[in-house]
């Protein structure tokens, strides 16, 4: 029997399951990549393939439903990543979070490393190009943070992936997009728009981030 306890305890349960603190998502757990392995090698089932040659070959295509007119979006939920750089608490969409990881080497590129581009990270043999999130945003760094907390982000979608040290990660929640505020314009002034509107999470402000002109702004600076 299939244990789906992603379902049950991890992020789409009621995330009750302790391994959470560690790995932040069930994507990152090797419970789950056990499962989607063993999914993967195991037989199909008999006629399976001649069962879905046929569906595929009698299932009418309707050009209808290759119009955005037929394409329905959901905007009732909005899950997010929460974490923290100095004293603000800031999140990103769940659907551009590739990973979440110890923080790693920086190898910085002899004259193009600045306060922007740190440098270059290894991340599970992939080379990524890594950013100060901070610099950018313009945030007054504070006291050292305990490096046990820290964590490096891996944001982004295709090719287009970025990492960004962070002083803490708090993990991944879930909210109905009626309670998205806009930002007041002192804060939306200090992050130089970035912040796409405020959530209310445990007492505290957290700035939406719009992430789509982040990676915009990052590219056109840094590439």
């Amino acid at each position: 029997m299939l244990n789906d306890c992603w379902n049950q305890i991890g992020v789409m349960g009621d995330r009750s399951c302790s391994e959470l603190k560690t790995v932040i998502h069930c994507h990152d757990c090797p419970v789950y990549a056990a499962v989607g392995d063993s999914l993967l090698e195991r037989d199909p089932p008999l006629n399976y393939m001649d069962e879905w040659m046929n569906i595929l070959s009698e299932t009418p295509v309707d050009e209808e439903t290759e119009s955005n007119e037929a394409i329905i979006r959901t905007e009732e939920a909005i899950s997010i990543v929460i974490f923290r750089l100095a004293r603000e608490r800031l999140a990103f969409p769940v659907v551009i979070l590739q990973e979440v990881t110890h923080p790693c080497v920086i190898q910085p590129l002899p004259h193009r490393s600045n306060e922007l581009f740190l440098g270059l990270v290894n991340i599970r043999g992939e080379t990524l190009l890594c950013a100060s999130l901070s610099y950018l945003l313009n945030l007054q760094t504070t006291e050292e943070t305990s490096h046990d907390i820290k964590r490096m982000i891996v944001a982004g979608q295709g090719n287009d992936k970025w990492v960004f040290p962070v002083d803490e990660v708090h993990g991944i929640y879930r909210f109905h997009s009626q309670e998205l505020r806009d930002a007041p314009v002192v804060i939306t002034k200090a992050t130089q728009g970035y912040t796409k509107g405020i959530i209310h999470w445990q007492g505290e402000k957290v700035n939406y981030l719009d992430s789509e002109l982040l990676f915009y702004t990052l590219n056109h600076k840094i590439l």
